[in-house]
């Protein structure tokens, strides 16, 4: 790791910061919801749907935006900002509506950073490294859910489940949100808007979305998947009704983050070494592997492959843009606007789902679709191959 950029590590402890205060609401929001708030599951649905539908919808528009005006910390420095200040107003939500808004607003802020971020580690990154360079910067993110969920579950633990406790985590979010901002401003540099480095020579870009066109097919096959896996919220609901208590359900999240920490920065130099669509594929049998384990109520190992499929898939799909795109801007937000469609449909029909059919109907479902899913990505590389 000695090779990276201090730019990439200085945004590595931005991340690490930001992800410790999203990690302290991740884990207990859709308790707060469901059990304190006292709204039904489908209104989870709807406000994850709505968060992630802003988070990375809006990725596209600020992508778009960086590449056609050359804006790249600008745009880093305004989403950190939004998220910070929005985390902690959480404290003040009373119903599933104006959690749903704050949720809204503050993933504006990750919809705004989010592909610029990315450009920037990209412009970052050494050649043929870029696996190597995400992993890392994965590495940190995920620490700093680690982080946040340790301190969600010391405090449910140790002073209770009272409703005053989750507003009292929600303000805690500003101090973490407060020391992000102090290193993103001060400690990363900004750059010229790269198109590519050839031979470890820079060249600025002309912007043509046509020399990206390859690229589409693998991202909708992506997009499928995200539609039909269960986004977290579910299975820490899923671990709910499986008999686990409240006050150890952080403990779920902890693992979840605990093995993406650990094999982040492998899975990165795998994508490296044996390439970005083979260790994609890899990413989805851990997807269903993971789904099957939910539906058999095997939870603590359900989480492990969720874990294992997070950081696989996101990891070789960021390297992939990376080492082929040339708007890069461009495409990684299309990536996550497309990740936010799928994923925010998918939330929605869960919700429904599960509401009026029930969770194994849910998970059923789920698991068909997946398998379909990596069938048609087997099928596709098998015939044609997918380009990149």
């Amino acid at each position: 790791m000695k090779d990276i950029d201090k730019n990439i590590v200085a945004l590595g402890f931005v991340s690490f910061f930001t992800d410790m205060a999203s990690s302290m609401i991740t884990s207990i929001l859709p308790l707060y919801i469901v059990y304190i708030l006292h709204e039904g599951v489908d209104k989870l649905g709807f406000v994850v749907g709505i968060a992630t539908f802003v988070s990375y919808g809006f990725r596209f528009v600020f992508g778009y935006l960086s590449d056609k005006f050359h804006i790249v910390k600008p745009f880093v420095v305004i989403g950190y900002a939004l998220s910070a200040i929005t985390k902690p107003l959480l404290y003040f939500s009373e119903s599933w509506v104006s959690v749903a808004l704050l949720r809204g607003l503050e993933r504006v802020g990750k919809a705004i950073r989010s592909a610029t971020k990315d450009t920037l580690i990209s412009a970052y990154s050494k050649k043929n490294s870029s696996g190597k360079t995400f992993g890392f910067h994965k590495t940190m993110d995920i620490a700093g859910e680690l982080s946040g969920s340790v301190i969600a579950f010391l405090l449910l633990f140790y002073v209770g489940e009272s409703e005053r406790i989750f507003k009292d985590i929600f303000a805690f979010t500003l101090i973490p949100g407060i020391f992000a901002m102090i290193v993103v401003i001060f400690f990363v540099k900004d750059v010229p808007y790269i198109k590519r480095r050839f031979s470890g020579e820079e060249e600025f870009s002309s912007f043509d979305l046509k020399q990206d066109y390859r690229l589409l097919s693998l991202l909708f096959i992506y997009f499928g998947f995200i539609f039909f896996i269960f986004n977290d919220s579910f299975y820490i609901l899923s671990a709910k009704e499986a008999g686990y208590k409240i006050a150890y359900i952080p403990l779920l999240v902890i693992l979840l983050n605990l093995v993406q920490t650990i094999f982040s920065y492998y899975f990165g130099i795998t994508s490296d070494k044996f390439g970005e669509k083979r260790v994609l594929f890899a990413s989805f049998l851990f997807g269903i592997a993971s789904m099957f384990c939910i539906y058999q109520n095997f939870i603590v190992i359900g989480y492990i492959l969720l874990a294992l499929f997070l950081i696989s898939s996101i990891n070789s799909m960021r390297a992939y843009i990376s080492s082929y795109a040339t708007n890069k801007g461009t495409i990684f937000g299309l990536f996550y606007a497309g990740v936010a469609i799928s994923g925010a449909i998918g939330a929605f029909v869960t919700g429904i789902l599960w509401s009026h059919y029930g969770k194994n109907f849910a998970e059923l479902f789920s698991l068909g679709g997946m398998i379909t899913i990596i069938f048609i990505y087997a099928l596709s590389k098998k015939s044609r191959g997918i380009d990149g």
